[in-house]
């Protein structure tokens, strides 16, 4: 057979062609084409075939290039980034990857217990910083956070220093079951800068470093003698802390109790705890999926609440379903100069039998101006577990006991705790005129001075009489005894201020010192409905306030005093108005808790008073 020169040409091309550099490329590399992943997480490109090629990867972020045929890489920063695979130059395959950031609640593990978390930095850090900073002064609330593990990095951020932490991504604090401590976590940029500067941080508060394994894992040894583990996972940094045991120090002379301290550091060193945390970071490593932001109880608790800088979620140990309660999560949002919680509880099975308590008839006509008020409504049954503890529990084995001390048997105190109908409420006010003359007329000692009034609906008087007699007899307190036609009176003096306690057929009400004569009763419950909130002091609800504006205002308004001299009633409001300040710079607190279909909502407001010009 003979070939003509041309086919042989032909032959030859395609030999060449087919053992040749092109044989490498008829299997292209594979970019996977364009996709979304979340920044720190790790991208697969390439192929694990035994005929994929071997390319180098340029990722597009200033990442050095890889050469493999299957490579991974994680994009540190958000952004867009064109991924390609070349040879000599020559562009092979490409991909578009859109990095985006990787929430909190994904880097935590899904069976976690308690998570405190920021879901991102930016704009929530400030302005808590910015709050507790007038809370509690600029220099303790900047050495509170420093303390915190990890914030210190998140402090350098707002300092404007050299970028560490994704401002985009959250920090935060979680508890797993099974160990006994804390793990924090924070969202970074440059991984092994921000774990260098923690690992400065933590030595410079006297921890020291005892070893560093792969992956950028380090351990150190506390100052009481445990341990804390910090290591990298996917754009995040962990520190492990375990809590410290509260033991005794070995008793004897000093050299055995620096021995026992030293054998305690070594046997930690090497032992379980070391192996706790190790196995900690390895459900952490080895975690895939979406992390605790897709758990079906957090799902269903989300919706309750509004956004916060600060959320918190809680659930029930395993196991632990006596109280019946499944879950928790609460946001915390925090403005310059107030800070509002709202949370809810979720309970598998309505709170207090789907009962409510009665309202307060306290709050109908009581004077106007209170410093403080709590109104507690709830049926008895529950007001019990709440005065007494639960049945069968320990504390209400406490109490019966002390009660027991005073003579009062557990059959009354069953008694007595029947005898409530399940509304209580107190009531605070302050008096400043009789304030400063006490201080100048009395003891010259700075003693609030003011009126208490309480009052507790009944279903049963005799039993109250019965106790409160007893008390005060086992006290050895003075008291006189006033019997009427429709109530008994009992009139005693504490701490030099005169009580009387009046006791009616469906009624208990106590008034301590001084008269509130010259104030108006009017609607107390709708002026605190009006500034809290409508859904407060109502039926069902558990509200307290404090005003520390009102306490304020009360100290500045007496122009004379009776007894005083004009020249010292300036000098002692000086006085008091310093003593004031040094206080935190509290407007006013409140707190709300009531009952709702399927569990309860809680709420709180701290109000910061308003800065001087």
């Amino acid at each position: 057979m003979r070939v003509s020169p041309r086919a042989l040409t032909i032959l030859l091309m395609v030999a060449v062609a087919l053992v040749g550099p092109g044989c490498r490329r008829a299997v292209k590399p594979e970019a996977g084409g364009d996709r979304t992943v979340e920044a720190g997480v790790p991208v697969g490109f390439g192929s694990e075939a035994k005929d994929a090629p071997e390319v180098t990867w340029d990722f597009g972020d200033g990442s050095p290039p890889q050469q493999g045929a299957r490579v991974f890489h994680a994009f540190e920063r958000a952004g867009s980034y064109p991924v390609r695979a070349t040879e000599k130059g020559e562009v092979l395959a490409s991909a578009t990857v859109t990095v985006v950031f990787r929430p909190v609640l994904r880097a935590i593990p899904a069976d976690a217990e308690v998570a405190i978390f920021f879901p991102q930095l930016r704009g929530n850090v400030e302005p808590l910083v910015g709050f507790f900073s007038r809370m509690l002064g600029q220099a303790q609330a900047r050495q509170a956070l420093e303390e915190a593990p990890l914030l210190s990095l998140v402090l350098r951020e707002l300092r404007g220093e050299p970028r560490l932490v994704d401002p985009e991504e959250g920090v935060g604090f979680f508890s797993l079951p099974g160990f006994e401590g804390t793990v924090a976590l924070l969202g970074v940029t440059d991984t092994q800068g921000a774990l260098e500067a923690v690992v400065q941080e933590l030595e410079s508060g006297g921890a020291r470093v005892v070893g560093r394994g792969p992956e950028g894992t380090v351990r150190f040894q506390r100052e009481s003698g445990t341990s804390m583990l910090l290591f990298p996972d996917r754009g995040y940094l962990y520190l492990v802390v375990p809590d410290s045991p509260e033991e005794e120090e070995p008793e004897g002379p000093e050299e055995e109790q620096a021995s026992g301290r030293i054998e305690k550091v070594l046997a930690q060193e090497g032992g379980t705890e070391a192996a706790d945390e190790e196995a900690i970071r390895a459900r952490i490593v080895g975690m895939s999926g979406p992390g605790l932001s897709e758990l079906p109880l957090l799902t269903e608790l989300r919706p309750k609440v509004g956004a916060g800088n600060v959320h918190l979620f809680a659930r029930a140990a395993e196991g632990d379903t006596s109280e019946g309660i499944r879950g928790l999560w609460a946001a915390l949002k925090v403005e310059e100069d107030s800070a509002d919680l709202e949370g809810w509880v979720a309970l598998d099975k309505s709170l207090f039998a789907g009962k409510s308590g009665p309202g307060s008839e306290l709050l109908g006509k009581a004077p106007a101006g209170p410093i403080g008020a709590l109104m507690v409504s709830m049926p008895p049954e529950e007001l019990s577990k709440l005065v007494f503890g639960a049945p069968g529990s320990e504390r209400r084995e406490r109490t019966m006991l002390r009660l027991k001390d005073q003579g009062f048997d557990a059959a009354g105190a069953d008694s007595l705790v029947s005898a409530l109908r399940g509304d209580l409420t107190m009531l605070a006010y302050f008096d400043a005129v009789a304030f400063y003359r006490n201080f100048f007329l009395g003891n010259r000692r700075p003693e609030p001075r003011g009126t208490l009034l309480f009052q507790a609906g009944l279903v049963r008087s005799e039993p109250v009489v019965e106790w409160l007699t007893g008390r005060l007899k086992s006290r050895g307190q003075p008291f006189e005894v006033v019997k009427g036609q429709d109530a008994t009176r009992l009139r005693t003096r504490v701490m030099e201020q005169p009580v009387e306690i009046t006791i009616t057929a469906d009624r208990l009400m106590v008034t301590g010192g001084e008269s509130l004569g010259a104030r108006t009763p009017g609607d107390l419950g709708g002026a605190l409905r009006e500034r809290f909130g409508a859904q407060s002091f109502e039926p069902g609800h558990l509200s307290a306030m404090v005003d520390v504006g009102r306490l304020r205002a009360e100290l500045d308004a007496p122009q004379e005093v009776p007894g005083v001299s004009p020249q010292q009633l300036p000098v002692a409001r000086s006085l008091v108005g310093t003593m004031m300040d040094q206080l935190p710079p509290v407007e006013s607190i409140f707190i709300d808790f009531a009952p709702e279909e399927g569990g309860g909502r809680f709420r709180a407001r701290t109000v910061l008073r308003p800065r001087t010009r």
